[in-house]
């Protein structure tokens, strides 16, 4: 051949010199210059360095934001864990697929006469000949590298089981402890299923070698396989086999973790009658058949044949069948379903009690509850005061007020659900609705790069309103506000209110360097402030800088001027992504609340620690039973495919707003999985007693497992398992009555129940009974982390005998009433809008008080405003202007025993005269008014809703024809639909018509 771009004749680089121009030079056409050359291979090594650089950068940034808050050991313990995990199962896997395309290659027989199929793949044998070393060396690497990142996964599979603690407690079917279950069990499936993947895929490369070499023949006359062949596989499949024989052995354990649905346990989980005498013992026989089989696969090698394995085999997948399958068919329809009930009480027995210790819901007390009340009504008037501080300000409607009145700067926002927790007051604690003002870069005067990462770093403030008590025109009465801050937080002692770190900071800043930041809204504009703080990354060198501006997208991190001496970058700003990172093996509450807590505000954030792996114990998707008509305003939930049945509240955590700084701390010590999860990360989390003093204050029992556990109460609260069979006694949690469609939220309140002797800052909930609005039961949890029975859940079942109502059937008659309605009617006039605050629910001797707040948005109003109050008790329901005034009218006395002040007489005492003026239009309305009213109160009382129905019509013409006489009158002038129908609420509508 020719020597390419040498110029050289077709003689070889000793031949003539090719052609070439006088006296010009020889050009070496193709072959690129010494300085191209260069240039290649400087920009190869670049482009290398820049691809190491991208992925070190990752690494890098993590290490240094661990070592930042001062968890580089989670950081450390993980990723030694997964790279060991990676390397030894990678490995592993690596060797053995390797090894045994080795070996069928060195077993290939040596060809002959080639038949046609042989002289088609010699094609493929020649053209891989050369390179047969690094084929294998690829294959291997590369299924190697697969395996070794799916083991990597399983961290923490391998850290539970390393570190695994006892539970004390042991399943009822196979006495073993339920640790087994939870951190043993997970770990031999995942190498069971490892070993599965080993040899099924050592089996495929052996076998694809020796046909590639000619072991085994598809269409080649004479014998199909060799007898190297043979023994390869034989030993190959046996092992297959020998892992099918652990497979059963292992099942029969997961038949106490087997989950489905039967009868009114969705979730179930564990054995029932047909597992423990029909699949156990199959489990066992199939047990032993595979391990036979196994033998004689092995056999195999020595026998040279495969007759007795392959029957082996072929009686083992029979056996599956029916043994595995045919069987416990039989015994289910045979046995079982005649007399379903009485076969597996045993099983749904053993189910409760495992569903009731897993959850925590064992030592619920439970309590009958009659409903009704036969105290008289001076002795209910006066037990309100002392049996709850019920708040008025709903968390979910005030939050546009705080947004309005406090926000200050257009940037500011406000969560829009905000959150109950109790400071001190000269009367004793008080329910309180908190928010922290913070940062909302959408709405910043000028957006671009410096604004939104080095001006506009932080929020400022919390804003704190009474839970309890408003201001005369309804709007929130605040106890802490403005800028900057002023009140009782204030008052208390001065705290820190800048928030670097909240749930909706979720951009990152770089604050501390030359650029200023903007601190807050002050009396003469706008104050700066520069962070000094020691939270976040030191952008103090080049290299540091070049890898956040490759990690965050963001070239001019690298250039920028606006870094200099002390810019550090805050980064995993919201509480419950710094929680998780530092505790990746915690579940996090969907809700942190913020407290000013010795000086700072903290975020709290509830943590849990959870398991799938508790016997007999029903499983639930955290994600579904968490979901209430707030969520959707309450940030982020619990991850939808987190599907558990063990749970605890193990772990309370703090996160600095100001420092980020994290804390964890250990909440329930003896819990075992939080144990074992402090052996695997040491030092990590604090002891229960490093809690200071004024954090214990502001602790409280978490929502979402509060949601949990009641979900779990619906079908476990009964003790007898022919009860929980029949599904006789079931309950539900009713939909939120202003909310349609969503579970009613649990709701904390100050109260006792029956049993206690003062007020507890509690959790609260009501059931139905399943398919039906009357109520069920009442729970409430004892919620102040200081009290000696927090965690206590009380439950309050009705009788089913009686008729009590639900809050679904009080919103109906409250809806429904003529007097209220009519009243809702007038607040709606001229575009205003009617918002009905939380349904609270009471225990009040022996009955039920309900309140209801509502607010009320004008017409060009910017939030709305707490204008009247519902409350029901009884048969009793009012709407009065204040919470006082409408428990003296339900009543009928108010606390100093004397019949309610007003211009009506009480209840069923008489009527007022109807109104009169002397405008003649006006009158004339006012009589078809009054007449259409007196209408509807005959229809309403007679049960004729048509009527009450034309008679609705009616009134409403009525008021159409007043708005249009009034002509421009004041809204709050007297209207006729102050009149009393004489009915058991009618002094209650007239005191509403009057207040309009």
């Amino acid at each position: 051949m020719p020597d390419r771009g040498s110029g050289r004749g077709p003689n070889g680089p000793n031949g003539p010199r090719g052609p070439r121009g006088p006296g010009g030079p020889r050009f070496n056409v193709g072959r690129p210059s010494r300085g191209a050359k260069s240039l290649l291979i400087t920009a190869a090594i670049l482009a290398g360095l820049a691809i190491l650089f991208a992925m070190f950068a990752g690494f890098w940034t993590d290490w240094l934001w661990y070592r930042s808050v001062g968890y580089t050991s989670v950081y450390r313990t993980e990723l030694i864990t997964r790279v060991t995990m990676f390397a030894v199962f990678g490995v592993v896997m690596a060797l053995a697929v390797g090894f045994n395309v080795w070996l069928a290659h060195r077993l290939r027989p040596p060809l002959s006469a080639m038949s046609m199929e042989q002289q088609n793949l010699d094609r493929y044998r020649m053209a891989i000949a050369p390179y047969k070393r690094w084929v294998l060396l690829a294959v291997a690497l590369v299924i190697g590298l697969i395996a070794g990142g799916s083991a990597s996964g399983q961290w923490r599979t391998w850290l539970q089981w390393v570190n695994g603690t006892s539970f004390g407690e042991t399943d009822p079917q196979f006495n073993k402890d339920v640790g087994f279950f939870a951190f043993d069990y997970p770990f031999y499936r995942f190498l069971l299923g490892f070993g599965f993947a080993v040899v099924v895929l050592s089996t495929l490369a052996a076998a694809l070698t020796h046909y590639l070499y000619g072991g085994v023949r598809l269409t080649t006359p004479g014998s199909r396989i060799t007898q190297a062949a043979t023994g390869h596989l034989s030993v190959l499949l046996g092992l297959f086999v020998a892992l099918k024989s652990v497979a059963y052995w292992l099942d029969r354990y997961g038949l106490a973790l087997k989950s489905g649905d039967f009868r009114n346990a969705e979730g179930w989980t564990g054995l029932r009658y047909v597992d423990a005498n029909a699949y156990l013992p199959a489990k066992t026989i199939l047990t032993i058949i595979a391990a036979i089989c196994a033998v004689l696969f092995f056999a195999a090698v020595w026998r040279r044949g495969w007759q007795l394995p392959v029957i082996g085999l072929g009686l083992m997948v029979l056996s599956a069948v029916l043994i595995g399958g045919v069987y416990p068919a039989l015994v289910q329809q045979f046995q079982v379903r005649p007399n379903e009930q009485a076969k597996e009480t045993e099983y749904i027995d053993k189910h409760m009690d495992a569903t009731k210790a897993a959850y925590d819901i064992a030592d619920a007390q439970i309590e009958d509850y009659s409903g009704t009340s036969e105290a008289d009504p001076e002795t209910l008037r006066n037990a309100v005061n002392t049996t709850a501080s019920i708040r008025l300000l709903d968390p979910s409607v005030v939050s546009p007020a705080f947004q309005q009145i406090q926000q200050v700067r257009g940037y500011y926002q406000f969560p829009a659900t905000l959150d109950v927790d109790r400071y001190p007051t000269e009367n004793g604690d008080q329910d309180t609705v908190v928010g922290l003002r913070e940062m909302n870069v959408n709405e910043i005067p000028e957006r671009n790069w410096i604004n939104e990462h080095f001006r506009y770093t932080h929020g400022f403030g919390m804003v704190a309103a009474s839970g309890t008590t408003v201001q005369e025109n309804g709007q929130p009465e605040f106890t802490e506000q403005d800028l900057p801050p002023r009140g009782e937080l204030t008052n208390l002692g001065k705290y820190e209110p800048r928030i670097y770190f909240g749930e909706y900071t979720t951009q990152y800043s770089i604050v501390g360097g030359p650029q200023q930041e903007i601190d807050y809204a002050g009396e003469d504009g706008e104050v700066e402030y520069s962070y000094e703080g020691d939270a976040g990354v030191a952008l103090d060198n080049w290299f540091n800088r070049a890898a956040y501006a490759l990690t965050m997208g963001e070239p001019q991190i690298l250039y920028s001027g606006a870094i200099g001496e002390g810019s550090r970058i805050l980064y995993n700003r919201t509480p419950k992504e710094r929680v998780e990172a530092v505790a990746p093996w915690l579940t996090i509450d969907g809700d942190p609340y913020p407290a000013v807590v010795d000086g700072r505000i903290q975020w709290i954030v509830d943590a849990y620690t959870t398991s799938s792996g508790y016997p007999y114990s029903a499983r639930t998707t955290l994600g579904d039973v968490t979901e209430t008509s707030l969520t959707e305003n309450q940030g982020e939930v619990i991850a939808q495919e987190n599907r558990v049945n063990y749970i605890r509240n193990s772990v309370k955590a703090t996160v600095d707003a100001y420092s980020g700084e994290i804390q964890l701390y250990a909440w329930d010590e003896a819990d075992p999985v939080l144990q074992t999860w402090r052996a695997a990360f040491p030092d990590v989390v604090q002891d229960r007693d490093q809690i200071s003093d004024e954090l214990m204050d502001h602790l409280r029992y978490p929502q979402d497992l509060f949601k949990v556990q009641r979900d779990l109460l619906q079908r476990y609260h009964v003790n007898n398992p022919a009860q929980f069979y029949s599904g006789s006694e079931r309950w539900e949690v009713p939909d939120d009555p202003t909310h349609q469609g969503q579970s009613v939220p649990p709701y904390y309140l100050s109260m006792k129940m029956p049993d206690q002797d003062e007020q507890v800052f509690s959790l609260t909930t009501t059931f139905t009974p399943l398919n039906r609005d009357t109520l069920a039961a009442y729970m409430a949890v004892e919620a102040d982390a200081r009290s000696e029975n927090y965690g206590t859940m009380r439950l309050l079942t009705l009788p089913s005998t009686t008729t009590v109502w639900g809050p679904q059937q009080v919103q109906s008659r409250f809806n429904s009433d003529p007097d209220i309605a009519e009243s809702i009617n007038l607040l709606r006039r001229g575009d205003s809008e009617v918002e009905y605050g939380n349904l609270l629910t009471v225990p009040l001797e022996g009955g039920l008080l309900y309140v209801e707040p509502v607010y009320v948005l004008g017409a060009g109003q910017e939030y709305p405003l707490l204008q009247r109050v519902l409350v029901a008790y009884g048969e009793e329901i009012v709407f009065e202007d204040t919470l006082g005034e409408a428990l003296d009218a339900v009543f009928g006395v108010t606390e100093s025993g004397e019949e309610p002040d007003g211009d009506e007489p009480p209840p069923g005492d008489g009527e007022e005269p109807p109104p009169t003026t002397e405008d003649p239009t006006l009158q004339e309305a006012l009589d078809e008014a009054q007449e259409a009213w007196d209408a509807a109160q005959e229809a309403f009382e007679a049960g004729d809703w048509g009527a009450y129905a034309e008679a609705q019509e009616r009134l409403e013409e009525a008021f159409g024809r007043l708005e249009d006489a009034e002509n421009g009158r004041n809204e709050n002038e007297e209207t006729p639909p102050d009149q009393e129908g004489g009915g058991d609420t009618g002094g209650d509508g007239g005191a509403e018509g009057g207040t309009e």
